[in-house]
């Protein structure tokens, strides 16, 4: 019996960008990114009713229909970002860089302030956190100018790249956002890393980083009241992380089932920070070791595509801005579990959070324009 194919053909002779790009595109990774979209809509189902009842939206599916939205534009954004060329991305990544501080030195003007911190910009109707862009485009940017060291050695590539990370830790800081600023230190120290870092670097790092970490201790209360929440449990409140603890114990190994958990309703940021407590309500043991081997299989293919790249920019980047995706999910499931302070950092794809969708599209967009070609070079040139 014959088969008559019903859609082109595409032969191994087309050139064109789309060819090239569906050919060298790490679809394990766009596999990985789309199944976390999906587990976010579905909790979004979860947590989200509940939410909007706390907030006092009238609409009960007020946090789904956004959800879905800020998936299908996170996605659009990862996509077109991953069809750039790395000439492209680093000319992208340069201006996103200088808009998003741009708007950070806005927001410590006219910013919107929620929790003690000012850290949004609002238009008609919309919050913009330009924290979650710049991150990505930061890195990118250092990957780029750490690696011109190797063909341009007596230029002051580091100590620009540091001036930008300095500048760009600043502005956080002065929000305040001291855990989105130990993200990015965290991957701009991969980032130096794979560049080359130097000794007298590491030196310098582990003291500005030890004396930066007293002095926000000291100085700013929430910061205090959150590593207290972690080394002194007894002096400080921990409602939430009790809460969590309490939604993964009622869990067990396949949880109570849809819709079923009751934590939620109590726990503030059920839909956000805590949505990972819910699934292990829910859906218990097995769907969050499902969901974090989901992560572990993305750092891990991300790492091993960026170790192939023989570019150094490329390379160095690709390592950072995947050091900035797996840390966030890792910090985020800490939390829940109680291993790591109280932080606000969202789970990637999965918490709700238009800014934190948008900058995650960013970052794997940015990360797959990077690594195109190298995920597939184990199975021939073009996959």
């Amino acid at each position: 019996m014959s088969y008559t194919a019903n859609a082109p053909l595409l032969p191994r002779s087309d050139t064109s960008w789309f060819t090239e790009w569906r050919r060298t595109l790490d679809w394990g990774l766009v596999a990985g990114a789309v199944l976390l979209m999906g587990i976010g809509l579905l909790m979004s189902l979860a947590a989200g009713p509940s939410a909007s009842a706390r907030i006092g939206y009238g609409d009960a599916y007020y946090f789904v229909y956004r959800q879905a939205g800020l998936a299908a534009l996170s996605f659009t954004i990862m996509m077109s970002f991953s069809a750039l060329d790395r000439k492209w991305a680093r000319r992208a990544a340069t201006a996103i860089f200088f808009v998003s501080i741009m708007m950070m030195i806005a927001v410590l003007g006219i910013g919107h302030e929620a929790k003690g911190a000012q850290r949004w910009l609002r238009f008609a109707g919309f919050s913009i956190q330009p924290s979650e862009t710049v991150k990505p485009a930061l890195i990118l940017l250092c990957g780029w100018l750490l690696a011109q060291r190797e063909l341009y050695p007596k230029g002051p590539w580091a100590l620009v790249a540091f001036i930008f990370y300095a500048v760009t830790l600043g502005l956080l800081l002065l929000q305040p956002d001291v855990s989105q600023s130990v993200l990015l230190t965290a991957a701009f120290l991969t980032t130096f890393f794979v560049s080359g870092l130097p000794k007298r670097w590491v030196g310098i790092f582990g003291l500005g980083g030890g004396v930066l970490a007293i002095a926000l201790y000291n100085l700013l209360p929430y910061v205090k009241a959150r590593v207290d929440v972690f080394v002194n449990p007894a002096s400080v409140d921990r409602y939430q992380l009790d809460k969590a603890a309490e939604a993964i114990s009622r869990g067990g190994l396949f949880g109570v089932g849809p819709g079923e958990g009751l934590v939620k309703a109590r726990l503030p940021d059920a839909h956000t920070d805590f949505i990972f407590a819910v699934m292990a309500e829910e859906f218990g043991l097995v769907a969050i070791v499902v969901l974090m081997a989901i992560f572990a299989m993305m750092a891990i293919r991300g790492f091993r595509a960026a170790a192939r790249i023989e570019d150094g920019y490329a390379r160095t980047a690709a390592a950072g801005l995947f050091t900035l995706f797996s840390l966030q999910a890792a910090v985020n499931i800490g939390v829940n579990l109680a291993v790591l302070p109280p932080t606000g950092v969202t789970l990637p794809f999965v918490s709700y959070g238009g800014s934190s969708m948008v900058g995650m599209g960013l970052t794997l967009g940015l990360a797959l324009a990077l690594v195109r070609g190298e995920g597939t070079r184990s199975r021939g040139q073009y996959g």
